[in-house]
């Protein structure tokens, strides 16, 4: 029990902090899993935590933006339904692939990403005039941007809800509070499919997960709260957070970690 409670003191609150970043912007797990790893959780087990409790908090966010109006439901059923058969095609595609090769093209994607959504001002702005008209464009789009973004969860992981977001502004012409909702709905999808496989193999620290799962969702509640109210302008200001800390990630497996 001491040992739990001290697991508990060093996790819980860098889970809380990664259900607010992830609420907002994709990229939670990039502050959860590694606070799994230093209190000596096995990758497996570590991994399979990680997974449940996300879904918890993702579970919860997603709730809070559809309450408020802010995902496109049948946009984001068809991108989960993507994202779920994205992931199993990127799972199999990681067997046989190197992930360092993704790894520094996402070096020079990354700056990339960060310069257009400085210089193009209005990039993902509230724009609460424009009609939802759910094209068959957009139908198609959402799907496919599914099926990348779960293809490269599955291969890689880190940030793929970030991705997502800036997908759905890019491509569909969602603001980023609509879009981060949208892309909650597709990541909760996800998530749980893989927490369903870590459960029945066994590979999830149970007793671990309700304290964590409780200050995922607290932080996950705040965010979303955080976000809805701070519109796009408050989603944009974290992803410039997420996509340096996905750089600092990448650069330093592939460069310093050897």
């Amino acid at each position: 029990m001491p040992e739990l409670l001290q697991m508990c003191l060093l996790v819980c609150p860098l889970v809380f902090l990664a259900g607010f970043v992830d609420s907002v912007a994709g990229g939670g797990g990039l502050i959860s899993l590694p606070a799994y790893l230093f209190v000596g959780l096995p990758p497996h087990i570590a991994s399979g935590t990680n997974k449940v409790v996300n879904s918890m908090g993702t579970a919860l966010a997603t709730w809070k933006y559809y309450k408020s109006g802010k995902i496109r439901v049948g946009l984001a059923a068809l991108a989960a339904v993507g994202a779920l058969l994205g992931s199993a095609i990127g799972t199999r595609i990681a067997l046989y692939l190197n992930d360092a090769v993704f790894q520094m093209l996402l070096l020079v994607a990354l700056p990339i990403a960060a310069v257009i959504i400085t210089v193009k001002k209005d990039f993902g702005q509230d724009s609460e005039d424009t009609p939802h008209k759910n094209s068959r464009r957009d139908k198609i789009a959402c799907l496919l941007i599914g099926i990348v973004m779960g293809c490269y969860d599955g291969m890689i992981g880190p940030g793929t809800g970030t991705f997502m977001i800036m997908a759905f502004t890019a491509i569909v012409g969602m603001d980023l509070l609509t879009a981060s909702g949208c892309a909650k709905m597709g990541n909760l999808a996800s998530n749980v499919a893989s927490a369903v496989v870590w459960l029945l193999n066994g590979q999830v620290m149970l007793s671990l997960v309700i304290p964590c799962a409780a200050c995922n969702m607290l932080g996950s509640w705040l965010g979303s709260r955080y976000a809805i109210r701070g519109g796009s302008k408050k989603v944009r200001s974290m992803i410039y957070v997420v996509l340096v800390l996905l750089f600092v990630k990448f650069f330093y497996e592939l460069f310093l970690a050897a």
